[in-house]
């Protein structure tokens, strides 16, 4: 029962598939909002309609993914074949989203967002959810399920901070003053390396604990289970909270350094603290062991809290080494949160093989699920708030847009903060462990 399963090659190959998807992931929560209002040419109403659309498709595709997933028979297992399946066609898409179609009219660029983009969500979930649900069929062994789990955050928190401090170095690097031509280059570099790293993925993992004989129920009988898991209806709404602050934080930072501070470059300088992320990550498998899971995420919502408190009184009061000083704490809350987030639903999945049903792929697109949802509902909230406020691209903004900056980037996710710590105190580990012994 306790004896390790992988070996190190396979423990990094786990990892870098969230590496790989982060890899675009990244572009679209941080600059897909700017690159459609300022490079593309969308309003924000536009955008705003088109992100609540295209959230609300993948929140069905989410589940429709994990169907697959718990449908799927082949030689590969369950959820390994996807990364081999549906790698390509996702990379596609990510580069044809950042593509700038001016020989279109304004309804023909609005079209092809719209295609691009929808398609790009449904392909990101079919990547990226076949993580989060094999991970329990890869080992029986809660340390090592831990380990892979924070090996994995580690990966794809490492790219996250590359992403967003090369970026726009990058665009400018590509573009030579043409942001089309730079976005577009970027996104290529990026998708050539992700596509090799999920295949990469593919041929190293693999699924070795799998009960065919409750492996495949039907979905009847799997949304009776997911009725009593209430450890995982805890955690979906904790994923979807954190997601929900994260995109309102993340679109509105480099708003917030091109309009409030008037230094667009100051973006990849506030987003190189995001690298403390990486601490609370490790510390993860160190700090759960003696706190437990729930408590060391309640840790990091904590510290989150009130490295966003300073980034709120940096925020309004200008001062550039207060906000990187917030960024730097709110970072390793963040990385607690993120870390745990898969290992927790791999132990949700577990507590659900314990009621009889197998069903790792319904119940890991709760983190896709959470994640798209929270994208949408965030980025309609920031795309609304600056069109409300009467938001004009590359122009000086009046007062009532540069306060619905500041309420995005410093005060909302304040309050989403505390809401997830309240939420998370209602998830029961205790049970969890005592149903899977």
């Amino acid at each position: 029962m306790n004896t390790w399963k992988t070996s190190i090659t396979e423990r990094i190959s786990y990892g870098l598939s969230d590496a790989a998807d982060n890899l675009v992931f990244q572009m679209m929560t941080t600059y897909l909002l700017f690159f459609y209002t300022d490079v593309f040419g969308l309003s924000a109403n536009e955008v705003a309609i088109l992100f609540v659309v295209a959230r609300t498709a993948d929140v069905f595709e989410s589940l429709l993914i994990g169907v697959m997933i718990d449908n799927t028979h082949s030689k590969w297992g369950k959820s390994r074949p996807f990364f081999l399946w549906y790698s390509f066609p996702y990379v596609v898409f990510a580069i044809l989203t950042f593509v700038t179609p001016n020989f279109l009219p304004h309804t023909g660029k609005l079209i092809w967002a719209y295609v691009t983009y929808l398609g790009l969500g449904f392909f990101y979930t079919a990547v990226n959810l076949p993580i989060t649900s094999i991970l329990p069929t890869m080992t029986n062994n809660e340390k090592e399920t831990t380990l892979l789990g924070v090996i994995r955050q580690f990966c794809g928190s490492s790219v996250q901070i590359i992403v967003a401090v090369f970026t726009i170095p990058l665009v400018s690097l590509f573009g030579q003053g043409n942001q089309q031509l730079g976005f577009l280059g970027t996104i290529i570099l990026f998708g050539a390396i992700s596509l090799a790293l999920i295949l990469n993925t593919f041929f190293h993992v693999r699924e070795r604990y799998t009960n065919k004989e409750i492996s495949h129920q039907p979905l009847t009988e799997v949304w009776k289970m997911l009725k009593q898991n209430k450890p995982w209806i805890v955690i979906s709404v904790v994923i979807f909270l954190y997601w929900l602050t994260t995109s309102i934080k993340n679109q509105t930072t480099i708003y917030y350094f091109k309009y409030v501070i008037q230094d667009e470059n100051l973006v990849s300088l506030a987003n190189s603290f995001t690298f403390t992320a990486l601490i609370g990550v490790v510390a993860i498998y160190f700090v759960s062991a003696r706190l437990g899971k729930k408590n060391t995420m309640l840790l990091g919502i904590v510290t989150a809290f009130v490295g966003q408190v300073i980034i709120t009184i940096g925020a309004y009061s200008e001062v550039l080494p207060t906000i990187f000083a917030g960024i730097f704490i709110n970072c390793i809350g963040g990385g607690f949160i993120i870390g745990l987030v898969s290992i927790m639903i791999a132990d949700t999945i577990r507590y659900g093989t314990a009621m009889g049903i197998q069903a790792e792929g319904v119940l890991a697109s709760t983190d896709d699920f959470g994640v798209n949802l929270g994208l949408g509902l965030g980025g309609l909230i920031t795309a609304e708030s600056l069109q409300i406020s009467g938001y004009v691209s590359n122009q000086t903004q009046s007062a009532s847009t540069i306060s619905a900056i500041n309420l995005n980037f410093a005060l909302i996710p304040l309050g989403l903060y505390l809401l997830m710590f309240l939420i998370l105190l209602g998830y029961n580990e205790k049970k969890i462990q005592q149903a899977i012994n």
